[in-house]
C-alpha cells in the first residue's frame, strides 16, 4: 500500500485545523463576549478577541434573575420536548407502515413526500398561520408544537422509512409465528432495532423546536411570557442599540441544552443517517 506523501498529510491537518477554527471560534466568541464588562460586542484588546481578558458574571445574573430568560428557556423547552415527542409518534408509525404494508396509493404518497421536501418550508408560513388562526391555536404553544411537527414529516419519515426497510421482516414474521401480534412485533422488534434512526429524529426534531427564530417568532406574537428564547433574545434589541454581553450569555445558554441532546445521542447519530439514507 502506498504511503501518503508527508507534504499531503501536512496540508491535510492543516485544513482540518483551519476548519475546526471557524466551527468552534463563534462558539468560543460567544462566551467570551458573554462575559466582557460594559455589554460589548468586540474589545481593542487583540489577547481580548482570542481569551478572556476580563471577565464578569453579571451579564448571566441579569439573565438569570432580572429578566424573563428562564420562563422563555422553559418555553423552548416545552415546545422542543413535545415536538420530539410528537415527531417520533407520527413519523415513526407513517415510516414503518410505508415500509412494511403494501397497499393501494402507497408510493403515490412516497412521490407526494418526495415532492413536499423540494417545497421551502417558510412559504408555507402565511398558510399554516392561518389554519392556526381557523382553529384558535394561533399564539398558542400547541400552535406552534403542531407547525413544528409538520416541518419534520417529510425527512424523518423517509429517513426512518429507509432504516426499517434495513431491517429484515423475517424477524417480525418469526415472532408473529411464536404468536405476537404485528402491533407487539413492531414494539418488540422493529423499534428496538430501529434505535440509531429514532435517535436521530429525536435529534432533529428536538432542533427543530428549540432552535428556529421564524415560526417561533410569527407564531407567537406576545406576551413576552410565552415566547420562546431564540425570538425573545432578539427582542433584546431596541432603537438604541443592543447589550451584547447580555444577549451573548444568552446565546451561551441557548447552546447547552442542544449540545447536551446531541452528546447524549451522538453514537447513534451517524448510523441512523447513513443507514435511513440508502434505501427507499
Amino acid at each position: 500500500m502506498k504511503r501518503t506523501p508527508l507534504w499531503v498529510r501536512i496540508l491535510q491537518y492543516a485544513f482540518l485545523i483551519v476548519a475546526v477554527i471557524f466551527a468552534l471560534y463563534p462558539v468560543w466568541f460567544a462566551v467570551i463576549a458573554s462575559g466582557r464588562l460594559g455589554g460589548r460586542l468586540y474589545t481593542l484588546s487583540l489577547p481580548g478577541m482570542f481569551f478572556p481578558v476580563e471577565w464578569t458574571f453579571n451579564n448571566y445574573r441579569e439573565m438569570l434573575f432580572d429578566r424573563p430568560f428562564l420562563s422563555w428557556l422553559t418555553n423552548s423547552l416545552k415546545v422542543a420536548s413535545i415536538t420530539t415527542v410528537f415527531s417520533l409518534i407520527v413519523c415513526t408509525s407513517a415510516a414503518y407502515a410505508l415500509s412494511r404494508f403494501r397497499f393501494r396509493g402507497r408510493e403515490m404518497i412516497l412521490v407526494f413526500l418526495l415532492a413536499l421536501s423540494t417545497f421551502p418550508g417558510l412559504l408555507s408560513l402565511v398558510a399554516i398561520a392561518q389554519l392556526l388562526t381557523a382553529f384558535k391555536l394561533f399564539g398558542s404553544h400547541l400552535g406552534l408544537i403542531l407547525a413544528f411537527t409538520t416541518a419534520t414529516l417529510v425527512f424523518c419519515t423517509w429517513n426512518l422509512k429507509g432504516y426499517f426497510d434495513t431491517i429484515p421482516i423475517d424477524l417480525e414474521e418469526a415472532a408473529q409465528i411464536d404468536g405476537t401480534t404485528p402491533l407487539q412485533a413492531f414494539l418488540l422488534i422493529g423499534l428496538p432495532l430501529a434505535k440509531p434512526a429514532l435517535a436521530v429524529t429525536a435529534i432533529l426534531a428536538f432542533m427543530t423546536g428549540w432552535g428556529d427564530f421564524i415560526f417561533s417568532s410569527v407564531l407567537i406574537p406576545g406576551p413576552e411570557s410565552a415566547k420562546l428564547a431564540v425570538p425573545a433574545l432578539y427582542g433584546m434589541a431596541n432603537n438604541v442599540g443592543i447589550d451584547w454581553g447580555l444577549f451573548a450569555s444568552g446565546a451561551v445558554f441557548v447552546i447547552i441544552p442542544t449540545v447536551l441532546v446531541f452528546l447524549a445521542l451522538n453514537r447513534f447519530f451517524e448510523s441512523g443517517l447513513t443507514l435511513g439514507g440508502v434505501k427507499g
